[in-house]
C-alpha cells in the first residue's frame, strides 16, 4: 500500500525558473535542503503567523528550530505579495513541515510548501511585471487576499475608467464649453421691434403750414363775420 500514495514529505516538482543548475544537481540539493518555499500565502499574513505555524514542527531541544524567515515582496511596493521563505536548521525539520503543514490552512487558505534550493539575496522580490508574483499577473479571479483582481485585469479596469472619463470630460464642471461668446449672443438675440410710423419728410412740414395757414384765415373771417 505503501507504493500507492505519495509521501507528502518529498520534494515535488515545484523548480526554481532562474536557477542555474540542470535538474539532477536540482534534486541532489534538495535531497539535503532545509529551506521551504511557502505559497498562497495572504498579502495579509504576517511573519509572527508563519513563525507560530512552522515553529511547531521544529526540534529546539535537538539544536534545531526556525533559522530566519524572508517574506516575499514586491519589488515595486516593498509590500508582502503572497509568499516566502521559511529556513529551518535541519532537513528533518523541513521534511516535517511538507508533511504537517503544507496543504493546511492559514488564514483561510490552503498553503503549500516544497523544498527550495536556498535563499539568496534578491529572491524575496516578485518577478512578475507589476511587480508582484507572476501568478496574479495573470490572475483573472477576484481574491480579496490577494490584492481583489490579477494585475491584467485591473490594468484593464483602470484603462476602461480612463476612456470613460475622456469621453464624458465635456460634460463635468470645468470641461471644455462651446466657443463663440458675445457673437453667439448677438447671433441669437431677438431682433429689435419694427416700428409701423413713418418718418417726417420735407413735404410733411410743407403740408403742416398750409393747414395752419388756412386755419387762421377762417378765424379771420368769422372775427370779421361777429364785427
Amino acid at each position: 500500500m505503501a507504493h500507492v500514495v505519495t509521501p507528502l514529505d518529498q520534494p515535488s516538482n515545484y523548480k526554481d525558473s532562474q536557477a542555474r543548475v540542470d535538474r539532477q544537481k536540482q534534486n541532489e540539493l534538495l535531497e539535503k535542503s532545509s529551506t521551504l518555499y511557502i505559497g498562497n500565502l495572504s498579502f495579509y499574513t504576517t511573519e509572527e503567523q508563519i513563525y507560530d505555524v512552522f515553529s511547531k514542527c521544529a526540534n529546539p531541544e535537538d539544536g534545531g528550530g526556525v533559522k530566519r524567515i524572508i517574506m516575499g515582496l514586491d519589488r515595486h511596493t516593498r509590500t508582502p505579495c503572497g509568499f516566502c521563505f521559511v529556513e529551518f536548521y535541519t532537513h528533518a525539520e523541513a521534511l516535517a513541515s511538507m508533511r504537517y503543514v503544507s496543504g493546511t490552512k492559514l488564514d483561510e487558505r490552503i498553503i503549500r510548501c516544497d523544498l527550495d534550493l536556498g535563499y539568496r539575496d534578491g529572491r524575496q522580490f516578485g518577478r512578475g511585471k507589476s511587480g508582484g508574483q507572476v501568478r496574479d499577473e495573470h490572475r483573472q479571479d477576484y481574491d480579496p487576499g490577494r490584492g481583489g483582481w490579477g494585475a491584467q485585469a485591473q490594468r484593464l479596469e483602470i484603462e476602461r475608467r480612463r476612456e470613460v472619463e475622456e469621453r464624458y470630460a465635456d460634460t463635468q464642471p470645468g470641461g471644455p464649453v462651446a466657443g463663440g461668446g458675445d457673437d453667439w449672443k448677438e447671433q441669437n438675440a431677438a431682433p429689435a421691434a419694427v416700428s409701423n410710423k413713418r418718418e417726417r419728410s420735407p413735404d410733411d412740414e410743407g403740408d403742416n403750414t398750409r393747414q395752419r395757414a388756412r386755419v387762421e384765415e377762417a378765424f379771420r373771417e368769422l372775427d370779421s363775420g361777429r364785427m
